[in-house]
């Protein structure tokens, strides 16, 4: 029995629309969605995925279909019949791609403004400050008394980018000052007067990061919270969100910003509420005890390469025993 070809179309297409909606949810190619904002995100990369799925399989699919369907036959050395154009066909292939690109855009546009990115409110209602000069070497940079602990000013902010949401209430549930410079991110909640190295965060709470940098251009990263943030000299950008997953991820710099920039990483950890709380007393015992009010950035100019690259060898797979292994080697040569 042979099938009308209308219904080999529909049967196709039934089956292309399912394997691509299958492929767009099951791609795994995303890390821990630990944010509540991560799955607006995740939503708009699996559309993209499930329509590029089905471009591909129909694409691919033609051509391997004319492979075999119009491959030249043994004996058969003519001419294949010309071709000077099809106007439907053209008019076609233009508007599929053209309606895509105008749902992508569209989807995005949303998700950015659903995040706070395109807030009309905060990009006029502060006035821009202009950029500090940084005195000196741009190598490394300290911190000052006011950037770690004073929350900037109404007049100074300036929410750029994702932050500032009009969903979102004018008081976070936990601020913190990020403090960008070559190469080390530094954290500074002023509600409790602590200063750290490492970002720590409670689950269901509203996080509000007001993010700045001492010397260049920096970018505040966490894959897993799918947000990105600019930290820029005599600027102050904002980022929100509420983590949801307890766990530890990376916070990479993700703007070249000089030699040792791959090394300018360090890690937020995402705590139940009462571990925070706990970690929060915790510091300011710490910092009580030993009569320190605050915590001190290490700063890479007065180090040598050896002592600032020691924390990396373990990363790099050095050892003592490669050392002394290159060691005998150098004098073997000589």
């Amino acid at each position: 029995m042979k099938i009308p070809s209308n219904i080999t179309t529909l049967i196709a297409g039934i089956v292309l629309t399912l394997v691509s909606l299958w492929v767009g949810k099951n791609h795994g190619l995303l890390p821990v969605a630990a944010s509540e904002e991560a799955a607006l995100v995740d939503g708009l990369f699996n559309t993209m995925m499930t329509i590029s799925t089905g471009l591909f399989f129909i694409v691919e699919g033609v051509l391997v279909y004319s492979i075999f369907r119009f491959r030249r036959r043994p004996g058969d050395n003519t001419d294949g019949p010309p071709t000077h154009g099809n106007v439907p066909l053209e008019i076609l292939w233009t508007a599929i791609p053209a309606v895509i690109i105008l749902i992508i855009g569209v989807y995005s546009f949303e998700v950015y403004n659903s995040m706070g990115g395109l807030d009309p409110m905060a990009a006029h209602g502060h006035s821009m400050q202009q950029a500090r000069k940084m005195p000196g070497s741009a190598i490394a940079a300290t911190l000052d008394e006011n950037t770690q602990q004073a929350a900037p000013t109404p007049t100074e902010q300036i929410a750029d980018g994702v932050g500032a949401s009009p969903d979102k209430s004018a008081n976070p549930n936990l601020e913190v000052n990020v403090t960008g410079l070559q190469f080390a991110w530094i954290f500074a909640y002023p509600d409790s007067g602590v200063t750290s190295g490492e970002l720590h965060v409670p689950t269901g709470r509203e996080v509000k990061l007001n993010i700045s940098a001492n010397d260049v251009i920096h970018a505040f990263w966490v894959p897993e919270f799918r947000l990105k943030q600019d930290a820029i000299p005599g600027r102050t950008t904002e980022l929100r969100f509420t983590p949801k997953t307890v766990g530890t991820y990376p916070v990479i710099c993700a703007e070249l910003c000089g030699s040792y920039h791959g090394g300018m990483k360090t890690q937020v950890i995402v705590q139940t509420p009462e571990e925070f709380d706990a970690w929060v007393q915790s510091q300011q015992e710490v910092a009580s005890a030993e009569n320190l009010d605050r915590a001190l950035a290490i700063n890479p100019q007065a180090m040598s390469t050896g002592e600032f690259l020691a924390p990396y060898a373990g990363e790099m797979g050095i050892t003592s025993d490669t050392l002394e292994q290159l060691h005998a080697s150098h004098h073997h040569q000589f």
